[in-house]
C-alpha cells in the first residue's frame, strides 16, 4: 500500500507552483522535474523520538502529492540516503562492525557529500572493491555481491522501491576498470531513484522506523542542516543549503535534508519544520544541464511551497 494518499488541495497548490515555475524557467519543461510533497497534520506521526513503533506508524497514511513520483531518474548523491540506512541496517545486526573509519565515512558522506567516503561505504556493504577488470565467472559473482543493497531494500517490500537501481558508487571523474564495465555499454545500470522512492525513505528515518528508534536517530543528527551560512559545509564551492530547498526558508526554520547534483541533474530531499506550519518532506528531481546549473530552480518552488501550506 502507498504510504501517502493524493491530496486534492495539495495537488490544486502544487500544479499551480509547477505552472509558475516552468513560465520562470523555460528550460524545465514538464519532463524535466519530478516532485513528492508530504504534509504531516495532527496527529503529527515524524520526528516523535521514536514514539510510536514501526506496526502503529504505518497504520498512518499522510496526505501528499506527487508529480512524475514513479519516473526513474539519475539520483546523483541523493542515493546516499540509502547507504545510510543500509549501512545502519548492517550495523544492527552484526553484519559489520563498528569502527571509527567506518563513523568517519558515513558522517562525511552525509555532511560534506563526499564521493570518496561513500566508495567505502559500497565496499563495506557489499564486500567488493574497485580495480582491474575481472574474468567473466570471478565478475558474475563479484556482480551478485555488488547487488547486496538492492535485495535489502526489496525485502522491504515497499512499492514505491520496486523500481529502483542502487548498486554503484558515486564518481567525481567517473568510473573505470570493473566499475566501468558494471555500469553497462550503455550506462544501462546506473543508480535510479524515484522522488516517491526517496520519499517513502527519507519518512521512515524521520518516523523512527527505519531499522531501529536508535538508528533512525543517529540518521537524522548527520541529515540535520544549520540555516547559518557561517555554518554551511563548503565542498568545491558547493554546499546542501545554497541552491537547494534550504535556501527559501527562513532561519528559524528547522531541516534535515540530503542534496545531489552534477552537471545533468539537481536535487534535493528534504523534512521541515517551520514555526507556524505544518511539518512537511519536499522531494524535488530537476534534469537537464542548463537547470542542473541553475541555482534558483530548487529554491523557487521551495519558497513557493512554504508559501503554499
Amino acid at each position: 500500500m502507498p504510504f501517502f494518499r493524493q491530496d486534492e488541495g495539495l495537488a490544486e497548490i502544487a500544479q499551480q507552483i509547477l505552472q509558475t515555475t516552468s513560465e520562470k524557467f523555460p528550460t524545465l519543461t514538464r519532463d524535466k522535474i519530478a516532485l513528492t510533497w508530504i504534509v504531516y497534520e495532527e496527529p503529527v506521526i515524524v520526528n516523535t523520538g521514536g514514539a510510536l513503533s514501526a506496526a502503529e506508524f504505518w497504520q498512518y497514511q499522510v496526505k501528499g502529492f506527487s508529480y512524475r513520483g514513479v519516473e526513474r531518474i539519475y539520483p546523483a548523491s541523493i542515493v546516499k540516503l540509502f547507504y545510510l540506512v543500509a549501512i545502519q541496517e548492517w550495523l544492527q545486526g552484526g553484519m559489520i562492525a563498528e569502527s571509527l573509519e567506518l563513523n568517519r565515512a558515513i558522517r562525511d558522506a552525509i555532511i560534506a557529500s563526499s564521493n570518496d567516503a561513500t566508495s567505502l561505504l559500497v565496499d563495506v556493504l557489499t564486500g567488493t572493491t574497485s580495480g582491474p577488470e575481472l574474468p567473466a565467472n570471478p565478475f558474475a559473482t563479484w556482480q551478485k555481491q555488488r547487488n547486496i543493497i538492492n535485495r535489502y531494500f526489496a525485502s522491504l517490500d515497499w512499492s514505491e522501491l520496486e523500481s529502483i537501481n542502487v548498486n554503484q558508487k558515486t564518481w567525481c571523474d567517473g568510473a573505470y576498470g570493473r566499475e566501468r564495465a558494471f555500469l553497462g555499454e550503455l550506462m544501462e545500470n546506473r543508480n535510479m531513484l524515484t522522488t516517491d522512492a526517496v520519499a517513502r525513505l527519507l519518512h521512515s528515518i524521520i518516523g523512527g522506523v527505519a531499522v531501529s528508534s536508535e538508528r533512525s536517530q543517529k540518521m537524522m543528527q548527520l541529515l540535520k542542516r544549520s540555516l547559518n551560512p557561517a555554518e554551511f559545509v563548503d565542498s568545491d564551492g558547493e554546499n546542501q543549503i545554497t541552491g537547494f530547498i534550504g535556501e527559501a526558508l527562513p532561519r528559524d526554520a528547522k531541516i534535515w535534508s540530503k542534496a545531489g547534483w552534477t552537471t545533468q541533474v539537481r536535487h534535493d530531499a528534504a523534512y521541515i519544520e517551520v514555526p507556524g506550519v505544518s511539518p512537511y518532506l519536499l522531494i524535488i528531481f530537476t534534469e537537464g544541464g542548463d537547470n542542473a546549473q541553475n541555482k534558483s530552480i530548487i529554491p523557487f518552488i521551495s519558497r513557493h511551497i512554504l508559501a503554499g501550506q
